[in-house]
């Protein structure tokens, strides 16, 4: 399809929306769309188009993708709320060991300060040290698909290593085994927003009822782990 036959708008939607589903880039979503609403796709068209008519075309070669990262992807396609521009975030001031009983939290990010980004396709991890009384955003950390290789979700299992949990708007099985296996502990929240109230939120979990596995990673005393099991199973 020659590159004429898209408007500017189209093709940034286009290039906006392939970044929100897995291990896809624009050449493929137009293929899909080719099949979904025909060539070239234009507002019009984009503006029929559903979920279930994503999952079908191309003989269903989105069928297997997250609802939420297709009903992401459908928003940007047919310019629902306008397309967002972000900035980069201010990091706040942070020296190792600056916060003695904390964690260290990614939150996949793909707009602002915002936790909305799909694991295999969020353009960036969100870095932040928590604490029960404080947390701190220590770290921005760009994907760079080109030195992902072929196991992109490996790759970005990599990128948080030093992190304990994991935010995120939604993970694949396959992608979330790979979280795991590094000891990191994801966490599903599809409601998108500020990835600050996912933050403070977790503040207050830190600073009553720590499930015990997160509260040995903050270096509480193993009495204090027993005493929350023991009051869960009351």
């Amino acid at each position: 399809m020659p590159n004429a036959s898209l408007s500017d708008d189209i093709a940034l939607r286009i290039a906006l929306a392939a970044r929100t589903l897995p291990d896809t880039d624009p050449a493929r979503l137009i293929r899909v769309l080719k099949d979904a609403v025909g060539l070239p796709p234009t507002a019009e068209r984009l503006s029929g188009l559903t979920v279930k008519a994503l999952k079908q075309a191309a003989d269903g070669e989105f069928a297997d993708f997250d609802q939420s990262a297709l009903k992401a992807a459908l928003g940007i396609l047919k310019g629902e709320g306008g397309l967002k521009t972000d900035s980069v975030p201010s990091l706040d001031a942070y020296i190792e060991g600056d916060m003695p009983n904390s964690i260290r939290v990614a939150c996949a990010s793909d707009t602002d300060e915002n936790l909305d980004g799909h694991f295999g396709a969020a353009r960036r991890f969100l870095i932040y040290q928590v604490s029960a009384i404080e947390h701190r955003l220590i770290d921005v950390r760009t994907v760079n698909e080109y030195a992902a290789g072929e196991d992109k979700n490996a790759y970005r299992a990599e990128l948080i290593a030093d992190c304990q949990v994991l935010y995120v708007a939604s993970i694949g099985g396959p992608a979330a085994a790979k979280v795991i296996k590094r000891e990191i502990h994801p966490i599903k929240d599809d409601q998108g927003g500020s990835a600050r109230i996912r933050i403070h939120a977790l503040q207050q979990v830190l600073a009553h009822k720590a499930p015990p596995w997160l509260a040995k990673v903050m270096g509480q005393a193993p009495e204090a782990r027993v005493r929350f099991e023991r009051e869960e199973a009351a």
